[in-house]
């Protein structure tokens, strides 16, 4: 008998990472990037270990997105000033506008999947979340959203 929890949610991530991609390639960059980009938008400024607990990617993975992001003027960093060994780090003008377009993509896919379910559904949804929130106990994000 298959998972009734990860299965489903592994082929939802997978299908939203594949419908992403498509878009987030006509935009310039990488679905990572992009949600990198969305991220930073809400948040920033933020200080590295911040992204690197939401995201959960490696140091260096992390570093060679940002360092793309850098070289496009897209964002930048500045030492923290809470702790100068680390950085936090901002969107540039650029940075915000394409941000934002990424934004307007991620809401049109929610109100797209929002307009096939009815309240109940979201609620049993929502239900779910957070049920493997409590059985997790994982804080991905300091800041609430």
């Amino acid at each position: 008998m298959p998972l009734q929890f990860l299965s489903p949610i592994h082929k939802a991530s997978r299908q939203i990472s594949i419908y992403l991609e498509r878009a987030t390639i006509e935009l310039g960059v990488s679905p990572a990037e992009g949600h990198l980009l969305s991220y930073l938008k809400t948040y920033a400024p933020c200080p590295l270990s911040e992204l690197e607990r939401v995201f959960g990617h490696k140091r260096s993975t992390l570093t060679s997105m940002l360092d793309r992001l850098s070289d496009r003027a897209l964002l930048t960093r500045h030492v923290n000033p809470e702790d100068r060994r680390s950085f936090t780090l901002e969107l540039t003008p650029d940075g915000r506008k394409l941000a934002g377009k990424l934004q307007k993509l991620l809401e049109a896919f929610e109100l797209s999947v929002e307009e096939r379910i009815n309240d109940k559904q979201l609620a049993g949804f929502r239900a779910v979340m957070e049920a493997i929130a409590d059985v997790t106990d994982v804080k991905v994000r300091e800041r609430e959203i």
